[in-house]
């Protein structure tokens, strides 16, 4: 991840998906490494692209946090996966100073949950914006429009600014790989959400002309460099 203040970098969005167990983000991050173009269209690849150890894809949920990228209009997207589960709150903190914005994604049934509440409050804290993202919405049960007004109250509850309170909307289904901004649009694919993404979270800045400063917010291991520390670039 990079951030290279008082030297914007445009081409450049850290993001953070943030959700309650089982809402179907890691679903999406599959969605979106598919159409950017990362995997070619013969190429078969493993369901769950971020959750790679073995309890994770026993229990299906994200445990720990994943680090990916995707490339949309010549601007690279730092996508950082979050764990829903209570029990890994921890990790959601860490990883929540590594970005300028987060996904927030809510089941369009089951709405709001404990854990979107905790993930969301450090978000606010932190002053990162939001983009709130309505996933499921091509389930029979779908509610989207009543669950946008429990997010809007849940925001206010939470001492949100009206800028924070401002955010766009982008309804989605990640299973089906599409997202429109209107309930009443044609769903074609992710192009949407990626254009709120790049035009709603800022780039990211930073200091070129003093020493390297890297906040380590992870440990990553690969078969074939070893040993993979991952962070946010404060000076370059």
């Amino acid at each position: 991840m990079e951030n290279i203040k008082g030297n914007i970098r445009e081409n450049i969005r850290n993001v953070a998906i943030i959700a309650h167990v089982d809402h179907g983000k890691t679903t999406l991050v599959d969605a979106m490494l598919r159409q950017s173009g990362i995997f070619r269209e013969n190429e078969q690849i493993q369901e769950r692209v971020m959750d790679s150890n073995d309890l994770e894809r026993e229990r299906g949920i994200t445990i720990l946090a994943k680090n990916t990228a995707v490339t949309y209009k010549n601007i690279k997207i730092n996508i950082v996966d979050t764990p829903g589960h209570a029990d890994f709150g921890g990790e959601v903190e860490r990883v929540l100073g590594m970005v300028d914005g987060v996904l927030l994604l809510v089941d369009s049934f089951e709405g709001t949950m404990p854990q979107t509440r905790f993930v969301l409050k450090k978000a606010l804290q932190l002053n990162l914006k939001p983009i709130v993202v309505i996933n499921k919405i091509d389930r029979p049960e779908a509610r989207p429009i009543e669950v946008v007004d429990e997010v809007l109250e849940l925001f206010i509850e939470l001492g949100a600014d009206d800028e924070q309170i401002d955010f766009p909307i982008v309804y989605a289904s990640s299973r089906e790989g599409y997202a429109i901004h209107n309930l009443n649009d044609e769903p074609k694919n992710l192009e949407p959400l990626f254009e709120t993404l790049i035009n709603h979270v800022p780039a990211p800045q930073g200091y070129m002309d003093k020493p390297l400063q890297l906040l380590v917010s992870n440990i990553d291991y690969d078969g074939y460099v070893g040993r993979i520390a991952v962070g946010r670039v404060e000076r370059v």
